[in-house]
């Protein structure tokens, strides 16, 4: 495990935070998308750095707020951080704040087959509570649907 710093995402970042985008994901989003969302009124775009060298970033997480409700939209690591608390630190980040924003839940879709990220969502208190069939391409899979109560 590393020592993570998490802090909002600055426009500045966006060559940093495509090419994690392109690396995790068979579907990456834009340079627009993810612009949208570092300036988003209901959105949480959160960057996650060594807090001994706060130079790369090595992951981040977009979470969206809507009526007492959240999305964890976007969650990704790059793939020499996974595994040394980079997603347990940006999730902790989402769920605070999800919390002082109001909401009282909060929700994600993560592939069927990756069982490492839904059991990092277990341990941060996600339980099950749903399936979309065939809601990813690339390959094509069905999504589970995880839900987290907020105090």
């Amino acid at each position: 495990m590393i020592n993570i710093a998490v802090s909002p995402a600055e426009d500045s970042a966006i060559d940093e935070l495509l090419a994690i985008e392109r690396e995790a994901f068979s579907r990456p989003w834009t340079h627009g998308q993810l612009l949208r969302e570092i300036y988003g009124d209901d959105s949480y775009f959160a960057v996650a750095r060594s807090a001994e060298t706060g130079d790369e970033i090595l992951g981040y997480a977009i979470l969206r707020r809507l009526c007492g409700e959240a999305e964890l939209i976007n969650i990704a690591a790059r793939a020499d951080s996974r595994r040394r608390g980079v997603g347990s630190a940006l999730l902790a980040a989402a769920t605070e704040n999800a919390r002082e924003n109001g909401a009282e839940q909060i929700f994600l879709e993560a592939r069927a087959s990756n069982l490492a990220a839904i059991a990092l969502y277990e341990k941060h208190g996600f339980r099950k509570v749903g399936r979309r069939r065939g809601y990813y391409d690339s390959p094509d899979e069905d999504a589970v649907i995880m839900k987290k109560e907020l105090d």
